[in-house]
Parts: structure tokens; sequence; C-alpha cells
């Protein structure tokens, strides 16, 4: 289970604090999927970089009873100075997950060759992209956290191979999918938010939180 439990987050932008949550709780069950529409300004990025640890909230808790993925293509974890297989089998050791195989199913996905065993930062653009997606979809998670969608590289061949092993994960796996666009959240979710003025609108369907965001606009 993941629960947000009275969580308050803002920046500042130079002149004021903008609110991202203003004293939100809400908890994502495992089994049951949450696709969040979050407006572009409203702070979809930092909603889920808290979800996955990588941000914390001004005021409040984020409990995590269970293991969470860091965002589709996060390269936060990654060091530039170590090779892939380095940083693939650092990464994997934080999670208690077999190194060898992550390492395998990785480099098998990326298909970037001897450059696997080369400095990430000496990595074209193409394969720094490809990079933390095969490593995302090496590990096993119970919540897999998901910006935007699918992988979306230069590589047609990797987008294909990565978009099929990401399908078929979704069927069993419990997701949070936050974006601006309800076509991308109706491929994962069902049960739905809407993140907006720092407040989270919980709905039982995708229907009703785009009927929100339809009605606010218009407004």
């Amino acid at each position: 289970m993941l629960e947000f439990i009275e969580v308050s987050k803002g920046h500042w932008t130079g002149k004021q604090r903008k609110v991202i949550l203003e004293r939100v709780s809400f908890r994502v069950e495992l089994g049951h999927s949450l696709g969040v529409l979050a407006p572009n300004g409203t702070g979809k990025i930092t909603l889920i970089n808290m979800m996955a640890g990588i941000e914390k909230p001004d005021e409040g808790r984020i409990k995590r009873d269970c293991r969470i993925s860091f965002p589709l293509g996060f390269m936060g974890g990654v060091v530039n100075r170590h090779s892939g297989t380095e940083n693939a089998r650092y990464i994997v050791r934080l999670s208690g997950l077999d190194p060898d195989y992550v390492e395998a199913f990785s480099r098998r996905l990326c298909g970037i060759g001897e450059y696997y065993d080369m400095p990430v930062g000496t990595y074209s653009q193409g394969m720094r992209a490809r990079f933390p997606y095969s490593l995302m979809l090496a590990l096993d998670f119970d919540i897999d956290l998901i910006d935007e969608g699918m992988p979306a590289t230069t590589d047609v061949e990797f987008n294909r191979r990565a978009g099929a092993i990401l399908r078929e994960r979704l069927e069993t796996a419990t997701v949070v999918s936050v974006s601006h666009q309800p076509r991308t959240l109706e491929k994962f979710c069902r049960s739905a938010a809407v993140l907006r003025d720092g407040q989270l609108h919980l709905f039982d369907s995708l229907k009703e939180a785009r009927s929100l965001c339809d009605h606010q606009s218009q407004g």
C-alpha cells in the first residue's frame, strides 16, 4: 500500500509559493490501479516523484508498505562515470533482487552491445533514453509509476520490445499513472483522480474525473 497522510508540498517561484498539495490524504491499494489527471502546471512530476521517494513532502507523511518503482525513464539514480553494468548491479542491490538476472535482462533489452560495459556518460542520447527504461522493466515492483505513458525513444525496435513487455506487465500490476491526457490513463487505469489547486479529487471512474476537468476548464 502507498498512502499520503495530510501531505503538503510547494515550490517557491521567486515571488510566491506555488502550492502542489495542501494537506492531502489518499491511498493506493495493491490491485487497484490509479490514474491521476494533472493539467500542465499543477505539479504532476512533483507528485510522482514524492510517490517514489525522490522528493519529500514539506509536511505530512508518506507510507510505503510495498516496493514502489522509480518513474518510468527516470535517470536520477544513474551515475554517468559508471558503466551500464555497474549502474544496473548497484541499483538492483538496493532492491534486493538478483543482479545477474537484472543485468542480463537489461543488457538484452537495451541492445547497445559493448556500450553496456562503458560509462553511461559516453552514451548517445538514444542509448541514454533506452538504458533506464530497460532497467525499470527488469526490476519487479509492487507498484509501477508511469509519467505520461509508454516509452518514447528514437529506436523503433526498442519501443516495440519495451512496449510489449510493459503492456504484459500492466495486465496484472498495480499502476499509478500521471498525465494531462485522459487517453493515456485509459490504457492503464479504471479509477482516477484530478490534481488541481493543491487538492487531489478522487473518483470511481476516469469518466467522472474527466467530466470535472472539462467542467472546470469551461468555467
